[in-house]
């Protein structure tokens, strides 16, 4: 059987595009890719960025930490924390909280 003088050749067409178009078509593809994936990296780092500035500590209730505060001390008690304790507060617990950072606290 004899070829056909006006069917393409497989090499020179692919998918109904030229060469050119597939290489178009991939370039485009990767530029879009690049750009998508910048703008992903720059959005999480401005999120980063802010979150850090007004996140406070583990330890620290709102309104505790002051980033001029070079030690980051917390005020004693219960109120100064960011979570509430556990159980209930007594006054060893307060003792102990306000003697920190003392090696050790009173004896009760």
């Amino acid at each position: 059987m004899a070829k056909r003088p006006n069917q393409p050749h497989v090499d020179d067409i692919s998918f109904g595009m030229t060469p050119m178009t597939m290489k178009l078509l991939g370039t485009l593809t990767l530029a879009a890719a690049t750009l998508i994936t910048s703008a992903a990296v720059y959005a999480w780092w401005r999120m980063r960025d802010n979150a850090e500035g007004h996140a406070t500590s583990a330890a620290f209730a709102h309104g505790e930490s002051d980033p001029a505060n070079f030690d980051q001390t917390r005020s004693a008690g219960p109120e100064g924390m960011r979570d509430t304790p556990g159980e209930t507060w007594d006054k060893v617990d307060q003792a102990g909280d306000e003697s920190f950072p003392a090696s050790d606290p009173p004896s009760y």
